[in-house]
């Protein structure tokens, strides 16, 4: 298996990470910021995965990341370990950039169209991870990328980053826009999770997160 070369991000904030991750099955690289300075993001990925690079774009974007991700995997077993462990860097690296989590909001929620497509997701950068991710979708696959991968992400995503997640599309009948309409809502509440309120606390009664 080829060596992924190690993406690389320019001028970073203090909120950035870069995680790789290399096994028998996969080589992965993630560089991300979750607070791009000036909010100026530039987003690339490549998997080898068509669909799941689409997917990946789409959370950076409204997230409002700046991503650099890489991917060389087992392709020619099957999507399931490229998948499966780029979420799992991506997890990894986004609690590593979100440091001790201090003054920031914890809870997000939000809800995405996309045509006749809706979804919502609510979460809580909890340090407990759970996800419930219900996609309703009925297609074996979207393009390379198997369906059952697509809630089998946001798992392995929430695993590694210690995330309370739920994940529903409330409705839609192209299953393209159920599973995109599904990760713009994560993003947008991921974006309101790590907004700042301006306090210096860690948000919670315990006076800790749990893993952070």
């Amino acid at each position: 298996m080829a060596t992924v070369q190690e993406p690389q991000l320019t001028n970073t904030s203090p909120f950035s990470a870069l995680v790789q991750r290399k096994t028998k099955e996969t080589d992965v690289a993630i560089h991300i910021d979750i607070r791009p300075l000036n909010g100026v993001q530039a987003i690339t990925v490549a998997t080898g995965i068509g669909f799941l690079d689409h997917m990946i774009e789409a959370l950076a974007k409204h997230a409002k990341w700046s991503l650099a991700a890489s991917c060389k995997g087992d392709l020619h077993i099957d999507d399931h370990h490229t998948t499966e462990d780029v979420a799992l860097a991506l997890g990894q690296a986004f609690k590593k950039a979100l440091g001790d989590a201090k003054g920031i909001r914890r809870f997000g929620y939000a809800y995405a169209p996309l045509d006749e497509a809706l979804s919502r997701t609510v979460l809580d950068i909890s340090g407990r991870p759970f996800c419930h991710a219900d996609l309703g979708l009925r297609r074996p696959s979207i393009g390379a990328l198997s369906t059952e991968m697509i809630p089998h992400f946001f798992q392995s995503f929430a695993n590694a980053a210690g995330v309370t997640l739920h994940v529903d599309v409330l409705r839609g009948e192209n299953d393209h826009h159920r599973s995109e309409a599904a990760f713009k809502s994560f993003a947008l509440a991921l974006r309101q999770a790590v907004e700042l309120t301006g306090g210096n606390d860690v948000p919670s009664t315990k006076g800790v997160l749990e893993g952070f």
